[in-house]
C-alpha cells in the first residue's frame, strides 16, 4: 500500500508465506515434482533456491547452471548450490548460441543489438524446460516484483516459468529475505549484472533498485524526469506480465 512512509518489511512473515505457497503449487501442480532453476549466484536465484529447499527439502531442487562461454562469476553459482546442498548441473549455451548467430547471418538476416542480447536468455530458458522434463520437474521464475514492474527481464527468456515465488518482492525484499535465510553475504549483496552485455542492472535501467523500490511501495520519487522514466517503463512493458491476446470466434473460450 502506498503511504508516507514505507511499511516495515517482515522477512520472517513474508518467508513462511511464500514457502507454504510453494508447498501448495506443487500439491496442486506436480506432487512429487522437483523444482528446477537457473543459477546465476546472484542475489534472486539464490533466495528462490532457498525458498524451495524450505519448501520441498533440497532433495526436490535442481539447480543449473547456464554460462555463455567464459562467465567470470561462475564460482558464485558453484558456492551457493555447494551451500544449499542442492543437486546442480552445468550447461554451457555458447555453442548453441553461437549456431543460432551463425545461421540467422548465414540467412542473411540483420541481426539487431536486441536480437544478439535476448537469444542467451531464451536458450537458458529452453535448456532449463529440457532439465525439467529430464527431471519431472517445474520451472521456478526468479524475476522479482522490481524487475517487472519496469519490464528489466527478456520474454520467454527470464521472464518464463511454471511459478513465480517472488514476483510479489522488491529488490530491497529479497535481500532482506537472502538475509534471515542465511544465504552469504556475498551472493545476497553481489552486484546485480545482466550477464548479457556486462553492464549492472542499474546501469541499464539509468536508476539504482533502492528509488525504483520506494516509488512502488510509497509512490515517492524526489526526480520528476525519474518518474516519468520509471513510469514509461512501467506502461511499456505491462505486456509482460498478461497472458497472450488470443482470439476466439464465438468471444469466448
Amino acid at each position: 500500500m502506498k503511504g508516507d512512509n514505507m511499511t516495515t518489511f517482515d522477512a520472517a512473515k513474508a518467508c513462511e508465506a511464500c514457502v507454504e505457497w510453494i508447498k501448495e503449487f506443487f500439491e496442486h501442480n506436480g506432487p512429487g515434482c522437483n523444482a528446477v532453476l537457473g543459477i546465476s549466484g546472484g542475489k534472486d536465484s539464490s533466495v528462490a533456491a532457498a525458498l524451495c529447499v524450505r519448501a520441498l527439502g533440497k532433495e526436490r531442487v535442481i539447480g543449473v547452471r547456464m554460462p555463455n562461454g567464459k562467465q567470470p562469476d561462475i564460482d558464485a553459482a558453484v558456492k551457493l548450490c555447494e551451500f544449499l546442498g542442492i543437486r546442480s548441473f552445468e550447461v554451457n549455451i555458447a555453442g548453441a548460441y553461437q549456431a543460432v548467430m551463425e545461421e540467422l547471418s548465414g540467412a542473411g538476416i540483420p541481426i539487431s543489438e536486441q536480437a544478439r542480447i535476448n537469444l542467451a536468455p531464451r536458450i537458458r530458458m529452453s535448456t532449463l524446460y529440457a532439465v525439467s522434463q529430464c527431471h519431472n520437474g517445474r520451472v521456478v521464475n526468479t524475476c522479482n516484483l522490481s524487475e517487472d514492474w519496469v519490464g528489466y527481464s527478456t520474454r520467454y527468456g527470464d521472464a518464463a516459468g511454471d511459478f513465480s515465488p517472488m514476483a510479489g518482492f522488491t529488490v530491497q525484499e529479497v535481500k532482506a529475505l537472502g538475509h534471515y535465510l542465511g544465504l552469504p553475504e556475498e551472493l545476497v549483496e553481489k552486484v546485480p549484472g545482466d550477464g548479457l552485455c556486462g553492464k549492472s542492472d542499474e546501469d541499464n535501467l539509468g536508476f539504482s533498485y533502492e528509488v525504483l523500490d520506494r516509488y512502488i511501495r510509497t509512490g515517492q520519487i524526489d526526480d520528476p524526469e525519474l518518474k516519468e522514466r520509471i513510469d514509461t517503463k512501467h506502461e511499456r512493458n505491462l505486456f509482460k506480465l498478461q497472458l497472450m491476446p488470443a482470439f476466439y470466434p464465438d468471444g469466448q473460450l
